[in-house]
């Protein structure tokens, strides 16, 4: 299973590292569009509210565990780059004990809070019922998800992003086998989606322990390595708490803006939802590689391979800006096409919804930079600096933007798509100034060592 990543030619490597990647992040998003979709195919709009800002809330979560995970994937990286076994090992079992104790503790408390997570994205009344079946049930199933993603992230320290691929892809058959028969025939609505969600990951989950227990790693983990060790466990936080912070941070602003969305009624509810979700579809090929920057780098910077490591960080950034201006072209054509799959007769939806999408996909081109950026950042252990810029721009951007426009656009959502682009904008100014101090301080850190 264990794959060299520091050798060879870097842009094959990249794009055999990532399409697996990407895939698979296609496949556990694509969770959320067919609940949305079949929502829509059976459902009204208080139904598609209540799935679209529940399974909003359970992709913030996920990105935060994926986030934390990340910590997990470039310890084991950079230690497997390095050849040392022992630390590799020691990687592995702390991340496993770290998650089980994150992954119970989230669940019970995220349950106990439902509806006060409910109130404060000021649901409308119509969704509320629903909304409140989807996120418990989902809650319930927070462990799965954290296992499918820890398990995940030891086979993708390992330079192996093609197993998890396989987990994911029987999950979503399973997903939207249910989901048909649960919100369809049997009319459960948005608690069906929800069970058919839960129960394709805890089907995923049992896979890969399976393949995970059978499958030779060339790292032998003892009982030993899942007592927690200060060093690894330091390790492993000092990546994955600042991914998931900054992770969360942009989830929250997403969350803020679906509050602000709900106060204008059901049908601007409806009309961010699906925009949103559609969002995160777009957006998987950059967090795919950032993921992978972040794992190729890493194995790299591990042996010491700081070249190998800014080549594809570059390969990166090209691959992502030319997909996103794709994105962006075909949505400037085909808005509300696009609207309509996800919702069968509601035209003021699909009206609202082609504007937000329209100036919103602006963001495809240009987060592309700073998501790559960020997974370069975090293969040296600076994932701190992509926090830095995630925050501000949520804060001095994202939130204020989309208050702003609608407080001063009441009558279109264009203006309102417009405050992510920005925060992107602001994020690649900041990364672009941490970049080059890193690049600077690496050259006085050789200096000194020369000298």
């Amino acid at each position: 299973m264990k794959k060299e990543l520091t050798e060879g030619k870097m842009l094959p490597i990249l794009i055999a590292f990532s399409v697996p990647f990407l895939i698979s992040s296609f496949l556990q998003t694509f969770y959320g569009l067919a609940d949305l979709f079949i929502t829509g195919q059976f459902n009204g709009a208080s139904t598609i509210t209540a799935v679209a800002v529940g399974s909003q809330v359970m992709h913030m979560l996920t990105v935060v565990i994926v986030g934390l995970s990340m910590g997990g994937t470039i310890a084991i990286g950079r230690a497997v780059g390095a050849k040392n076994s022992d630390e590799a090992a020691k990687s592995v079992g702390n991340t496993a004990t770290i998650f089980l104790v994150f992954s119970v503790a989230s669940s019970v408390v995220l349950i106990f809070l439902a509806d006060r997570i409910i109130s404060l994205l000021a649901t409308p009344p119509e969704a509320v019922a629903e909304t409140r079946q989807y996120i418990t049930i989902c809650f319930a199933g927070i462990p799965f998800i954290t296992a499918y993603n820890v398990i995940s992230s030891i086979f993708r320290g390992f330079g192996d992003t093609r197993t998890p691929m396989y987990f994911v892809l029987v999950a979503g058959i399973v997903n939207i086998i249910l989901d048909y028969i649960l919100i369809g025939p049997l009319g459960m609505g948005a608690a069906g989606a929800a069970v058919a969600t839960v129960a394709a990951q805890a089907f995923s989950v049992a896979l890969a322990f399976w393949v995970l227990k059978k499958t030779d790693t060339g790292i032998s983990v003892a009982k030993k390595d899942f007592v927690i060790d200060r060093a690894v466990f330091s390790a492993i936080l000092r990546v994955g708490v600042p991914v998931a912070v900054q992770e969360g941070f942009i989830q929250i602003s997403f969350l803020v803006i679906t509050a602000i969305a709900n106060m204008r009624g059901v049908t601007i509810a409806a009309s961010v939802g699906i925009v949103e979700k559609l969002i995160c579809f777009f957006f998987l090929v950059p967090s795919a590689m950032m993921s992978s920057v972040s794992a190729i780098a890493a194995q790299n910077a591990g042996a010491g391979k700081d070249k190998r490591a800014t080549q594809v960080l570059v390969y990166g950034i090209v691959i992502c800006v030319c997909f996103g201006a794709v994105i962006f072209t075909i949505c400037q054509f085909f808005a509300e096409p696009i609207v309509r799959l996800f919702v069968k007769s509601d035209e003021g939806v699909v009206h609202y919804g082609g504007q937000y999408l329209r100036s919103y996909t602006i963001d495809c081109m240009l987060a592309c930079v700073h998501f790559c950026l960020s997974g370069y950042f975090c293969a040296y252990n600076k994932a701190f600096y992509s926090f830095i810029h995630n925050v501000l721009s949520v804060l001095l951007i994202r939130i204020p933007g989309a208050w702003f426009a609608s407080v001063y656009w009441p009558a279109t959502l264009y203006p309102m798509g417009l405050a992510a682009p920005a925060g992107s904008l602001l994020s690649n100014i900041i990364c672009v100034a941490f970049l080059i101090h890193l690049w600077h301080s690496r050259k006085l850190d050789q200096s000194e060592l020369e000298a």
